[in-house]
Parts: structure tokens; sequence; C-alpha cells
């Protein structure tokens, strides 16, 4: 969309793994630690086909590619053990590059911001509580996870319901899912989400919102031509314009 083209937004809705925090990595790490004792690896065209979904269906998902596995390693074995060794290094991390600097530069402009995670609230908290400045700018009524009672189970992203979820946490009447009025959909077209997933990013523009895909550079060279209809692509957040978009400008840290 290019950027005279671009509406003016009023509120923005955040992921979090690998789009504030760099926990996607971890989770690469972990998964290909455990998966090597097996002759076995995820490589980026297998995690692409995960991201965005919730422990147990991605879990299921990244099985799928190793039938070899039945009788060797079971899912719940997997999961304890992988568990266990991201519980020590979500504690640690990073922040993305621009995250902290466009977090709270809008919270501190005013702009309604709310946090839309497919993490549960034990791991959300492991991933955060370290990094204060970025998230205490999240009101914890202002958090979907998954363990939100809003987002019903197996309604997680690539659906829309937990971005729909998070802007009704705003007091933006942008209805649900199966029902939306005109005037809805135009609230819903004042939002803005940021995504590095393309579960994300489908269930973003499923949402009618403005979607920012903040994608991996090995993501985005599975289909360097495909946009999944975001409306901008970014390398990184500290690109994002906010006067492109009709927001206050944010000042972004150098690092």
């Amino acid at each position: 969309m290019p950027a005279e083209a671009r509406p003016k937004v009023e509120y923005a809705i955040f992921d979090l793994d690998g789009l504030l925090g760099d926990s996607e990595s971890i989770l690469s790490y972990t998964t290909n630690t455990i998966l090597s004792r097996y002759g076995h690896r995820m490589t980026w065209e297998i995690k692409s086909g995960l991201m965005g979904k919730t422990q147990r269906p991605a879990t299921e998902y990244l099985f799928s590619h190793f039938p070899d596995l039945e009788g060797k390693l079971t899912i719940d074995e997997f999961l304890k053990e992988r568990n266990e060794m991201q519980e020590a290094l979500f504690r640690k991390v990073s922040p993305m590059k621009g995250a902290v600097s466009l977090v709270t530069g809008l919270y501190q402009a005013g702009v309604p911001i709310a946090l839309a995670t497919g993490s549960n609230n034990y791991n959300l908290a492991l991933k955060t509580s370290h990094l204060p400045d970025m998230f205490k700018c999240f009101p914890p009524t202002r958090i979907l996870t998954a363990d939100s009672p809003e987002v019903a189970p197996g309604r997680g992203k690539p659906l829309p319901d937990i971005f729909l979820a998070a802007a009704r946490s705003l007091g933006r009447d942008v209805g649900t899912a199966d029902e939306c009025t005109p005037e809805q959909a135009a609230e819903r077209r004042k939002g803005i989400v940021f995504e590095d997933a393309v579960p994300g990013v489908n269930a973003g523009v499923a949402a009618g919102m403005n979607v920012i895909w903040v994608p991996d550079p090995e993501l985005r060279a599975l289909a360097p031509d495909n946009d999944y209809g975001a409306a901008q692509i970014l390398n990184s957040l500290d690109e994002f314009k906010s006067e492109e978009w009709g927001l206050a400008p944010i000042h972004f840290e150098k690092v």
C-alpha cells in the first residue's frame, strides 16, 4: 500500500514472539536440540507452518513432518523437555530491534495499544517480566493470550478472533468473527496490527485491519513475492513511519 493511500489509524495491536521479543530463536534452538538426537531438524519451511499456533497444535504439526518419531518420542515427552529448556532461556529474551521505542512511543503519545499472543500466561510472564519498560505499557486487561476466555479454544491465528478481542479490549466496537456491520468494519480499519508470522498476518487481514508484517529474512525468502495481504512489509520495527499512518512521530533509539 503506497504511503499516500494509507488510512489514519487510531489503535495498534502487537504480536509478541519474534515481533517484540526474540523468543523465536529460542524456540528454534530448543526444538532442534531435541530433534537432532533423532537425525531431524526444523527448517524454516516447517517452522513457518507452526508459527502463530498454540503449543500443542504447533507440536502436532511439527511431528507430522517426522513420522518416524512414533514409538521413540511422544509429543508430551517432547514438550516437557523443551519447556524445561525454554524456561531459563525465556527469562533472558531480548527485545527485537525498534520494539521498545515503538511500544513506548505509541503509549506515551496516547495511542491505545494491546497485545495479542499465542503464548500462554505462564510463558508470557517468563518472556516479559525482565522487560518492564516495554510491557508496562500493556495493562492486563489489554493482553490476550492462549489462556484468554475471550478467544475460544481452536480459534487462534490465522482466525481473526484474537485481534478482534484485542480491539474490543480497547473499547472498539468491531463485532465478531461471524458478525460485522458496516460501522464495525469501519472501526476495524482504524486499527493497525504488527506481526512477524504468516498466520498472524492472515489473522489481521481477516480481522479487516491494516497489517504491518515484519518477517524474519529466512521466512520472507520462502515466498518473496507474496505479501499475504499485508499493507506494509518492514525489515525491522524501527523502519515504521508512524506519521504515514496519521500517528505522532516515534523517536527510535540508535542501537
